[in-house]
């Protein structure tokens, strides 16, 4: 499968070295410009490309990089994608500690990942917000074992939510269908799945629990 993943921070990076192990071409962007990405590229065999060409072709593209620089990614980012693509958002909204506030989410109500779809034009699917980077090279298990960790995974597109949950199953973790992007608050920061290492039923049960209101420390 051709993967854009547009972010190399922790997520991105350890995205990119899983999905590239798995045998998929990657194509891997951040602000700097690819020069700045020879090592990784090195490392996995990913291609280090500008941002505006990483979702080129690509049947799934990996949004990561922080809530706020969300507005300033090229425009048409994901004009030359395939028909169908798949859009992961893995963002998070920090207020106090990097974003600043956004007024949509705060005042208007949006979720996180609405407030992302409207600025790339295009549906996403929030998948890895509350993962740990480093839980994605440690703590893969093969299906059935009962230490397999549950991530959420939320989506108004049931056919990319699809592609989405095999390809979490392809790095070796179950997934929760947590409901749609309105009903994507239950994963954002502050809730009780947020970094959650567990199994389905306790993915389930932290969702269900999950209260609208954020938490202070959330709020900007």
């Amino acid at each position: 499968m051709k993967i854009g993943i547009i972010g190399a921070g922790n997520i991105g990076g350890n995205l990119t070295r899983r999905l590239t192990a798995l045998g998929h071409d990657v194509s891997v962007a951040n602000s700097r410009g690819p020069e700045t990405l020879r090592d990784l590229a090195e490392e996995t065999g990913a291609t280090a490309v500008r941002a505006e060409d990483a979702a080129e072709g690509a049947q799934v593209v990996v949004v990561t990089v922080p809530l706020k620089a969300v507005p300033d990614l090229p425009a048409g980012l994901l004009d030359g994608a395939a028909e169908g693509v798949a859009v992961i958002d893995t963002g998070n909204y920090y207020p106090q500690q990097r974003d600043g506030r956004i007024a949509a989410i705060e005042d208007e109500g949006l979720t996180e990942s609405r407030w992302t779809e409207q600025h790339l034009g295009h549906p996403v699917i929030k998948a890895f917000n509350g993962t740990y980077a480093q839980d994605i090279l440690d703590r893969p298990r093969p299906a059935g074992d009962p230490e397999r960790m549950a991530l959420p995974v939320a989506g108004d597109d049931e056919a990319a939510k699809r592609i989405v949950r095999d390809l979490i199953d392809e790095l070796g973790f179950d997934t929760v269908d947590a409901g749609t992007i309105a009903d994507s608050w239950r994963q954002q920061p502050g809730t009780p799945v947020y970094g959650l290492r567990a199994g389905t039923e306790a993915v389930r049960k932290a969702l269900a629990e999950a209260s609208p209101e954020r938490p202070a420390d959330f709020r900007g």
